[in-house]
């Protein structure tokens, strides 16, 4: 199982998931379709199927399209808002591509049909994947735009938390270094903070990806997985899980706010060269 990682419009990250054996694959938020098809005709792959974990434009834009140009792709998803949905999954639901085996895990909250997805392979060397799109990021979690402070906790704790500690962590931005710069002013003796931090860095200077981390590091440096640690409650001033990721989360949205974004269909149309035409008369 090979995972392609693809940066696409301003922060987003969407994936290929290929199966060697088969040269069969499998697409997790598949935004921008333009991109995506190089991707697939430089792997020489087969597309068979898209993941979406929710319904937003910059996570499920493409699968209209994509459903156009190739007849009989399954698009899976949790919500009925997702574009040319033809598989609606339920939490636990498993799924099979070739070698590759799929559990969906619903985590309500960023959205109120957010799906992640678990992916692994029987019998190989390799680590298990997470697909986590806007519920866990990289030192960080999710707005709390469709759900409350207690399903997030519930995500984060029973449902991705649980998971296997080498699981490796893809998700749907790269917000890295704005997260971690918030988890040192929550936990400013935390050298691991520090440490992923410093290296976040470097990645983005060298304007390279910092995904995936592992569950195993997410739980030593992301604060949202650190709710009952003493000095993220000293912090937050609470002691109840819930209240710390509720306070936390609120601290978060008002942390070093990054300047105001460019109108987000006005980004697409830029990533798809729609301007092209205008640009090019001047």
């Amino acid at each position: 199982m090979k995972v392609k990682v693809i940066s696409v419009l301003e922060d987003n990250y969407m994936y290929l998931v290929i199966e060697e054996s088969t040269r069969d694959a499998v697409a997790v938020d598949a935004a921008v379709p333009k991109r995506l098809l190089e991707i697939i005709r430089k792997e020489d792959v087969v597309l068979r199927a898209i993941l979406t974990t929710h319904h937003h434009w910059d996570h499920a834009r493409g699968n209209e399209e994509l459903a156009q140009l190739f007849p009989g792709l399954q698009v899976f998803g949790a919500d009925e808002r997702i574009g040319a949905l033809t598989h609606k999954v339920t939490h636990g639901q498993e799924l099979t591509f070739g070698a590759i085996r799929v559990r969906c895990l619903f985590t309500p909250c960023h959205t109120s049909g957010h799906m992640c997805y678990f992916m692994w392979e029987d019998d190989s060397p390799d680590a298990p994947a997470l697909f986590s799109g806007d519920t866990l990021f990289v030192g960080g979690c999710g707005q709390f735009f469709e759900g409350t402070a207690e399903q997030m906790h519930t995500n984060l704790t029973q449902i991705l938390g649980t998971l296997p500690k080498d699981t490796k962590v893809f998700c749907g931005h790269e917000c890295t270094v704005r997260n971690l710069k918030f988890a040192l002013k929550v936990e400013p003796e935390n050298e691991m903070v520090k440490e992923k931090l410093a290296w976040a860095k470097q990645r983005d200077d060298e304007d390279l990806p910092t995904v995936p981390s592992t569950l195993q590091e997410e739980f030593l440096y992301n604060p949202f997985l650190r709710v009952t640690e003493e000095p993220v409650q000293r912090f937050t001033g609470r002691t109840d899980p819930v209240e710390v990721l509720r306070t936390l989360r609120s601290e978060r949205d008002n942390f070093k706010k990054p300047k105001e974004r460019p109108n987000p269909q006005a980004m697409l149309a830029f990533d798809w060269g729609l301007f092209g035409p205008f640009l090019e008369k001047k």
